[in-house]
């Protein structure tokens, strides 16, 4: 509980940091849910996170229509936004990570939510102002590793309020 509290206090600074960086083009706002579709899934140390500190939502709440994250209320607004997933935290972001081609050779990608993409292209940001897709991922999966034994099981978030 505490590891998993940490970790989203380490994101939610350097994401907080990245934001204040691209102020001029981060269009994300209250309500604006471009991004909370349906089909995210979290690690299983996540959703138990979220069913600990919202279980009246997820036992009583009703989800949002499918095609959009079920966590949604009737005007867009995250009702678990407190306690969000690590993939809700950095939505918005320039991203940044290394893919490898079907040749071996590596190289850098880059992504941007379609509302941020303006200003300065993100193929011309120095990498210290894009989000590092990888470094995250790991502590999160080593902290998903410690509580399944290695099963490193996923959870649909829309499955949640289906299944309490």
């Amino acid at each position: 509980h505490r590891d998993i509290e940490k970790l989203y206090r380490d994101i939610d600074k350097l994401a907080e940091h990245l934001c204040c960086i691209h102020a001029g083009r981060m269009q994300c706002r209250h309500s604006c849910s471009a991004c909370c579709v349906d089909d995210i899934t979290v690690y299983e140390v996540e959703a138990q996170y979220i069913l600990r500190h919202y279980p009246d939502v997820v036992k009583t709440g009703i989800p949002h229509s499918t095609g959009a994250c079920a966590f949604l209320d009737g005007e867009g607004v995250c009702r678990i936004y407190a306690y969000r997933p690590y993939v809700c935290r950095t939505q918005g972001l320039p991203l940044r990570w290394m893919e490898e081609l079907p040749e071996g050779r590596v190289v850098e990608m880059r992504d941007i939510c379609p509302l941020n993409d303006t200003g300065e292209p993100i193929v011309n940001l120095s990498p210290e102002k894009c989000w590092e897709i990888g470094p995250f991922e790991e502590r999160l999966m080593r902290l998903q590793y410690a509580a399944d034994g290695g099963e490193m099981r996923r959870v649909a978030l829309r499955t949640l309020m289906r299944s309490h």
